[in-house]
């Protein structure tokens, strides 16, 4: 008999099933600290309670991706302790902002599965929440996993693969209640470029770069309560090394992106993104995006901008795949979503 959790093999999910996963933790102003040492994090509306309070909040709310990898954190050793990698992502939406003092918890339902050709390992698909002290929904997304089998004879299960969402329309994300960008301070925000400076099409180089070192993504796993063992244990992996969690090299390029995307304030949707290849310690990441779209919103002053942010461990290039349709292998993320920008 043992106590310890090994974590869930690929034949230990069904589809419908609900993982209800430890444990509940109250983030404060110390997450939105190492938030911002980890990553060069400088939005005005998550560093600045008079900025927020001026754009109708009543406080400066923890960063948007901060509460994501809270929320994600949560779910690793259910979910994902086990994967080989994480694929991607969808439907993903910010609900209601976190504050300081707030209680996060998370829970999954099991949406998809699929064994691979090879028979070790299978695709499992998840439908996230998050949740607050007061029961309401702070976000939810799904994201697909390759996880292990712990008996490649086991049989498969039927195959059952979710049919996502690949665009989220303005009509589904969800605006800050209170939120108005008719009094925004462009010069506090850092750039004065808004709404209607961008073109669908525009491509943004972020010109800057940050070198990833092994100490701050430790930092970062810990902090985000990540303990998926790809990340953490330096022997699971043949080569030795330890994989760079793929929410890192997120919030990098988000950190990075500030360079001409100082005003696109909040993230309230993510239609998809890809882990394309794999980082190391030692690899710098830069960061380019592509305007998708636009829209406006019934919030005041407020206008939604879709953006590709595309993270590279080379610069210059905005080439994401070659002729095989493969990504190229400089390609480090590839991720489409929606953010919040004066009109």
């Amino acid at each position: 008999m043992t106590k310890t959790n090994a974590g869930r093999f690929f034949e230990d999910y069904s589809v419908g099933q609900v993982i209800r996963h430890e444990v509940p933790r109250t983030v404060s102003g110390g997450e939105r600290a190492l938030y911002h040492a980890l990553y060069p994090a400088r939005h005005a509306l998550y560093s600045s309670d008079l900025f927020a309070q001026n754009c109708g909040l009543p406080s400066s709310p923890i960063d948007d991706l901060a509460a994501f990898h809270v929320v994600f954190g949560k779910t690793v050793p259910d979910v994902s302790l086990n994967a080989v990698a994480n694929l991607g992502y969808a439907e993903g939406r910010w609900l209601t902002p976190v504050y300081a003092g707030d209680t996060l918890r998370s829970e999954s339902e099991v949406i998809g599965l699929k064994q691979n050709s090879n028979g070790k390992t299978g695709v499992v698909w998840v439908r996230t929440r998050g949740l607050n002290q007061h029961d309401e929904l702070v976000m939810e997304y799904v994201r697909w996993v390759m996880v292990r089998k712990r008996d490649a004879d086991a049989a498969a299960p039927d195959t059952v693969v979710p049919d996502l969402k690949s665009v989220l329309a303005v009509e589904d994300l969800t605006i800050p209640r209170g939120l108005n960008f008719t009094n925004y301070d462009f010069e506090l925000a850092g750039e004065p470029h808004r709404w209607g400076d961008y073109a669908v099409g525009e491509k943004i180089d972020h010109v800057d770069g940050v070198t990833i070192e092994e100490a701050e993504h430790m930092m970062a796993t810990r902090l985000w309560q990540n303990t998926a063992k790809v990340h953490f244990d330096a022997t699971f992996r043949p080569d030795g090394q330890r994989l760079i969690y793929g929410g890192h090299v997120i919030s990098m390029a988000r950190a990075l992106s500030f360079n001409g995307l100082a005003n696109a304030q909040m993230i309230v949707g993510l239609n998809g993104g890809a882990h394309a290849n794999p980082c190391f310690s030692g690899t710098t990441v830069r960061a380019w995006s592509e305007v998708l779209g636009k829209a406006e919103t019934d919030a005041p002053g407020v206008g939604a901008v879709r953006l590709r942010l595309v993270a590279t461990s080379a610069g210059g290039s905005t080439e994401l795949k070659g002729e095989d349709g493969k990504y190229l292998s400089h390609v480090l993320l590839d991720l489409d979503y929606w953010a919040l920008m004066p009109l």
